[in-house]
């Protein structure tokens, strides 16, 4: 496993590009994984996307809490409810705003080992699952902060 630089939204135009889809899980896909994880652990995040480290495919790494998630392929298939909430962003250090999401997601995916797996989030997890799927189609949480609630944060 290795740290990965994130990449910056200033800086780096990859935030902004739609990432395609993972067509065999693979060495590389692994061992990406891997490396997203060690990398949100220690950038003390919640999630990580693919684009964030510089490459374009559908993965992200979630833990709120309860221990590590694994998407490759995410897709909303349901969602309920709304929630507004403050965010931030490893790839957007020193803001934070609110965004309303959904309150209930419901994302299907593939896991490392190609099985179909189905995830359900509620509030937080919810939360985090939009705001990393959103970065798989370069959308960052600043393009939805309600308006006049972004601040800065050390």
């Amino acid at each position: 496993m290795a740290l990965r630089e994130i990449k910056h939204y200033e800086r780096d135009k990859v935030l902004r590009k739609i990432s395609r889809p993972v067509e065999k899980i693979n060495e590389r896909t692994l061992t990406l994984l891997d490396d997203m994880a060690e990398t949100m652990y220690d950038a003390d995040g919640v999630g990580l996307a693919a684009p964030q480290v510089g490459v374009l495919r559908r993965i992200v790494v979630i833990d709120v809490g309860e221990g590590i998630i694994e998407l490759i392929n995410p897709e909303i298939k349901d969602q309920e409810g709304e929630q507004v909430a403050m965010e931030g962003c490893l790839s957007i250090p020193g803001l934070i705003g609110q965004v309303k999401r959904p309150a209930r997601i419901v994302v299907r995916a593939l896991n490392r080992h190609g099985e179909k797996i189905e995830i359900e989030g509620n509030e937080v997890l919810a939360r985090a699952l939009c705001h990393e799927l959103d970065h798989l189609d370069g959308v960052l949480y600043i393009d939805k902060v309600e308006p006049g609630t972004l601040e800065k944060v050390e």
